[in-house]
């Protein structure tokens, strides 16, 4: 992404990949930053054609990704009586989760513990697919995908225009069984666009986000994201 000047240096240390925002307050504390051979001091701006380096980049931040397959019961937003994400992982490294997949829903979650990539991600300027597998309580008809895609009114909201097709069962395909690919995501929303069109979710299943598929990962075990498939959605996310 261009970067627009006069900007910040803890956002500017963002842009660069050195840290996150409040990473790079931490490097301006510890005078590591130097802006045209002056040492930084927070709040600082930096202009275009500035001259800005980082002492000790050795020491910088390494970066992980996981791709986890969260089960159902398991809250990344942890309300009474759900058990919270970061209490039921073992990551080799401490990490956070990347968005909300909610109790009742299970599936890919993004792990990491690199916070530039949660704006990238979840906000709407940037509009990154996410696939869900979705089984309702009772069969749909060809209306009810049609209606689907071209966007539901619920609760004051209208969802944008996506994808949805029923899920294939050999030569035949299934009327209670669908895939759906939104660039939004409001609380809850797939489950409110079915109910809004008389429909209730019983299965919810988030398969894959961006270029990150779930696959066989078991669930309850998580995979790191690492190689090519980083370098992609690290690209796809702006960040490289």
């Amino acid at each position: 992404m261009k970067i627009s000047y006069p900007i910040r240096i803890n956002k500017y240390l963002a842009h660069k990949n050195f840290s996150t925002r409040v990473g790079g307050d931490d490097l301006v504390k510890k005078g590591l930053v130097f802006i045209n051979g002056r040492k930084a001091i927070l709040g600082d701006k930096v202009n275009e054609g500035d001259e800005v380096t980082v002492k000790s980049k050795g020491s910088q931040k390494e970066y992980v990704y996981y791709a986890y397959n969260k089960d159902v019961g398991i809250s990344t937003n942890p309300d009474t009586g759900s058990k919270d994400i970061l209490q039921v992982t073992r990551f080799p490294e401490k990490v956070f989760p990347v968005g909300r997949l909610d109790k009742d829903s299970h599936g890919l979650i993004i792990m990491t513990n690199d916070g530039r990539i949660t704006d990238r991600l979840l906000s709407p300027l940037y509009s990154h697919e996410k696939e869900y597998v979705v089984k309702v309580d009772k069969p749909f008809s060809d209306k009810f995908i049609e209606l689907m895609s071209d966007g539901v009114h619920f609760d004051g909201f209208i969802s944008k225009k996506c994808k949805v097709w029923p899920e294939s069962t050999g030569k035949s395909k299934s009327k209670d069984t669908f895939h759906i690919v939104l660039r939004e995501g409001k609380k809850r929303q797939i489950r409110r666009m079915c109910e809004a069109l008389h429909h209730n979710v019983i299965d919810l299943k988030r398969i894959r986000i961006m270029n990150v598929v779930l696959d066989k990962i078991p669930l309850g075990e998580f995979r790191e994201i690492k190689g090519e498939k980083l370098k992609e959605f690290l690209k796809l996310l702006q960040l490289i």
